[in-house]
């Protein structure tokens, strides 16, 4: 008899492919930061940029996880990335790979999309002090 799992539960199998996609992002993200001329004094520091999307979390938890999330997965970060690329526009680039270098870091920690009931609640599963035993 298979044990039922719940979708927003990752088991540890599928939370270390998680991980990995992460690592495999920031890796995407620093070369594409290199070969658009960033240097590192900036990277740095912008890597904590998209944290500010956590800020939508003062007007409640619904509204936290549309702004995170918003700023928070490889969709964006790629599209951001893409288009600077087709448009030549080495700053549009860079931020595209500092969005995908933070979402990797994310991944990689075991960070997830939030649930609109709170920011420990993620598609990886919850996160925080009352997380579930792995």
């Amino acid at each position: 008899m298979s044990e039922h799992v719940h979708p927003e539960e990752a088991t540890a199998g599928v939370r270390r492919w998680l991980r990995a996609e992460g690592l495999a992002g920031i890796a995407l993200g620093w070369v594409a930061w290199e070969a658009h001329g960033g240097e590192l004094i900036w990277f740095l520091p912008l890597l904590l940029v998209p944290d500010l999307s956590m800020l939508g979390y003062l007007r409640g938890p619904r509204l936290g996880a549309m702004t995170y999330n918003l700023v928070h997965n490889w969709l964006v970060g790629g599209l951001v990335l893409g288009l600077g690329w087709w448009l030549g526009s080495a700053l549009l680039a860079l931020a595209g790979a500092v969005l995908i270098t933070h979402t990797g870091m994310d991944r990689l920690v075991g960070y997830g999309l939030k649930y609109p009931t709170s920011f420990q609640d993620t598609h990886l599963g919850r996160i925080g002090r009352r997380r579930q035993a792995e």
